[in-house]
């Protein structure tokens, strides 16, 4: 089978939301990603896996432009959001990223109120006209975080104060607020204990009911549990993609199974 029918099984073509086109990335002289080709689906959770430091968040940071903060940092290649190039000089990366929210591997709530934490993006892209509208969005986002009921009578306490749980709830929350189309999750899930991994696992299988959700993890346990889609990367390649079930039980590129199997990583 060819690199492309390899890369390209399974996919829902009229389903495509965003569609990356022989990128590269280089930090100076480094060639950190070679030749990505990849489709992420619509209301779907891709998983990228593969072991530390072959380019997964790297690739994932190219998707809302989060590498345009290092000066060193180059990207080549095309990216396109419901067909739309989000390198274009038009885009604009703050109105970019507001459409496609980005979740940490650390919970950071801004040093402010629950309630100023889900106000803040709404309020500086203007989504709402008055308290009321607001006072609405904040509702929603924190229930869509399925946080509401934990916080809902001390908004005004600080986002710090929640629990490390909470507080990846709260920010996957606030990245809500901003009505994105697409959620990328930078191993959302490594700091926390298991009960709130469960949590927040339980959130990412619905939200993707309104998202594509975009997620990297260390665990293939998680990739296997949360996600519909699975990349594999190694060494700055993306090696194999396509339904989740077959990448685990069957993959088609010895290195994929080599990791899977724990012989590499």
């Amino acid at each position: 089978m060819n690199d492309m029918t390899l890369l390209e099984r399974d996919v829902d073509t009229k389903n495509i939301k965003i569609a990356a086109n022989n990128v590269q990335v280089y930090y100076g002289d480094t060639h950190a990603i070679k030749d990505v080709n990849v489709q992420i689906e619509d209301k779907t959770v891709t998983a990228f896996i593969g072991p530390s430091g072959c380019g997964k968040s790297t690739f994932l940071r190219c998707l809302n432009r989060m590498n345009d903060t290092i000066d060193i940092c180059r990207v080549e290649g095309d990216i396109l959001l419901d067909g739309e190039d989000i390198y274009d000089p038009k885009v604009d990366p703050v109105q970019l990223r507001a459409k496609v929210g980005m979740v940490f591997q650390k919970p950071n709530p801004f040093p402010k109120s629950i309630y100023d934490n889900i106000a803040y993006g709404p309020r500086i892209h203007g989504l709402a006209r008055n308290k009321a509208e607001l006072d609405d969005i904040v509702e929603k986002s924190l229930r869509r975080g399925a946080i509401w009921d934990e916080v809902k009578d001390r908004l005004d306490a600080p986002g710090t104060g929640l629990s490390g749980g909470q507080q990846q709830r709260l920010c996957i929350a606030r990245a809500v607020a901003t009505e994105p189309e697409v959620l990328l999750m930078d191993e959302p899930c490594s700091a926390l204990d298991p009960i709130a991994t469960a949590q927040v696992e339980e959130l990412i299988d619905e939200l993707r009911q309104n998202y594509s959700v975009v997620i990297v993890t260390h665990s293939m346990q998680q990739a296997a549990r949360v996600s519909q889609k699975t990349a594999f990367f190694h060494l700055g390649n993306l090696v194999e993609f396509g339904e989740t079930g077959h990448i685990f039980t069957n993959p088609e590129d010895p290195r994929t199974e080599s990791y899977i199997t724990g012989r590499i990583g």
